[in-house]
């Protein structure tokens, strides 16, 4: 990541280019139907009372950081000083299963895992998480910024309907990305994975949602609806690709992409944007048949020591200022479209190199995606518990064999 004006490279515009994205899995999980009444909304927060401190687990690199100071970050540093709440910052979370298996056993057993706020990517863990009652229904009467301000996108979404347990931090696309100089023409189709020319240059990820939804997109299948028979046939469509994977890859795609071992890959968009940042010139494109929209989500634990903390800290990220503040750093889609107005005011405070990079970041789909983009993609299918296993059995062996 990177911080303000410290590279040329800038996003791209609303019609081509790169994004910011954490390289999570996108969302196939969901709630199944699981949502908390009024009265467990009401029983929760009864009597619950601000303590002046928190926990918060958190990616590495997914916060505004102060240049030079990677222990610094500014949008923390102004909520600790405005509400006098001490923060303890967490860089804990390197993937959403780890995660989960880390604090499952203390959450199983009823206590307190040290943590009050993480985010967690939409999926399978997320659904899992929400399915066995481990999250905290959200007080919305407390949430007064979320409401004002959150894009429509980002509200009553399939895998958390109402916000019953989250509200989104950031959002991506999961679509292709290739090498030009190695591809010779431009990539536009899932089909363009079976092209003979690549055979041996072709990535994938090694990961059953990422690969269900590609495959699904590829054929025609809107995932949201999908059945297991429409599964079965996006593995055999996967079947067909795999001859021409030379890797199904995890998080170290993009070097392979660079470098010219791979020449298209699967491709998280701000992993390739902030390649290019360093001087890369990789291309990120939503193919023709669609993508994935993901999104990584604020949420409460249970048995947190400071859920009133934690529910001031994520409607704190929901003004348009500090959503600015965390925009302009890491450069993923952040869920306050009004942000944009902050971005244009600071480019006009501005000079040279980060006057261009502010404005070319409010123009791009990669923060602030028009409707037309965001008609291109679409979130996954919403697994029951009893649903997962099922899933997962028809695509993991597509990069376990």
């Amino acid at each position: 990541l990177s911080a303000c004006g410290v590279s040329g490279q800038a996003p791209a515009s609303d019609e081509t280019g790169g994004t910011g994205g954490t390289g999570a899995t996108g969302g196939t999980g969901g709630t199944g139907g699981a949502t908390a009444g009024e009265d467990a909304v009401t029983k929760y927060w009864s009597g619950k009372k601000k303590t002046g401190k928190l926990t918060w687990a958190n990616w590495p690199l997914y916060l505004d950081t102060a240049e030079g100071n990677k222990g610094k970050h500014p949008s923390l540093e102004l909520f600790e000083k405005r509400t006098g709440i001490k923060v303890a910052y967490r860089e804990d979370i390197q993937d959403n299963p780890s995660f989960f298996a880390k604090i499952r056993p203390t959450l199983a057993a009823g206590q307190s895992t040290g943590y009050d706020i993480a985010v967690i990517s939409d999926g399978q863990v997320l659904s899992r998480m929400i399915q066995l009652g481990y999250l905290v229904p959200l007080d919305h009467d407390r949430l007064p910024n979320f409401a004002k301000y959150a894009g429509a996108k980002y509200k009553d979404p399939t895998y958390d309907p109402g916000n019953t347990y989250t509200i989104p931090y950031q959002a991506g696309f999961s679509g292709l990305a290739y090498n030009p100089a190695k591809t010779r023409r431009k990539i536009t189709s899932f089909d363009d994975l079976l092209d003979p020319a690549f055979k041996g240059k072709i990535g994938m990820f090694g990961d059953a949602e990422e690969l269900g939804n590609a495959a699904m997109f590829a054929l025609g299948i809107d995932a949201k609806t999908s059945t297991e028979d429409d599964w079965k046939k996006a593995a055999e469509w996967l079947e067909k690709v795999k001859p021409n994977v030379r890797k199904f890859y995890e998080q170290d795609y993009v070097e392979a992409l660079a470098n010219g071992d791979i020449w298209v890959c699967q491709a998280w968009s701000g992993d390739i944007f902030q390649s290019n940042l360093s001087g890369t010139k990789l291309e990120f494109v939503i193919p023709k048949e669609g993508a994935l929209l993901w999104t990584d989500n604020f949420l409460i634990l249970k048995y947190a020591e400071n859920p009133v903390d934690a529910l001031m800290l994520m409607d704190f990220y929901y003004e348009p200022k500090v959503a600015a503040m965390v925009a302009e750093w890491v450069n993923y889609i952040t869920p306050v479209p009004s942000a944009k107005d902050i971005v244009l005011a600071d480019a006009k405070k501005s000079k040279g190199d980060d006057a261009t990079y502010l404005r070319d970041l409010a123009k791009s789909y990669a923060v602030f995606p028009s409707d037309k983009t965001y008609g291109q993609v679409s979130t996954g299918r919403t697994l029951k518990l009893d649903e997962i296993d099922a899933f997962n059995a028809v695509f993991d062996p597509i990069f376990q064999s």
